[in-house]
């Protein structure tokens, strides 16, 4: 009878895991990332005062994939000026396929408009 107790106990804790496999494949896999919109872009701002645009997941680790560096520089006319830049940190030499990015880092993230000018940038790209 013990040894009946055991099996069920056995049979039961893989039915369980079984289960919990099933609802992590079918709710994060192939979903659209969170906080995205609807053209899957994510500006990431951290403490260093950097700004990130890219695709996000942030489960089960902040990652960005597709990776753009936000930058402001100095108008080569005007220097009173200053202009925007998107740069794709696959032109950088150290090349990343995706950044990681520790939670304690990031002072705000959020889903990217798609009227927003960067947005508009890189769907002609």
């Amino acid at each position: 009878m013990l040894e009946n107790i055991k099996k069920n106990k056995v049979f039961i804790a893989i039915i369980v895991l079984l289960v919990i496999v099933l609802v992590y494949i079918g709710f994060f896999q192939n979903k659209k990332p969170l906080n995205t919109a609807q053209n899957g872009y994510s500006v990431v701002y951290v403490t260093t005062g950097e700004v990130y645009v890219g695709k996000l997941k942030v489960f089960p680790s902040f990652r960005m994939t597709d990776p753009y560096l936000y930058q402001v520089t100095k108008d080569a006319i005007d220097p009173n000026k200053t202009n925007l830049q998107v740069q794709p940190l696959k032109d950088a030499p150290w090349a990343p396929k995706y950044i990681n990015f520790k939670r304690s880092n990031i002072v705000f993230y959020g889903p990217l408009e798609d009227s927003s000018k960067i947005a508009e940038a890189l769907a002609g790209k």
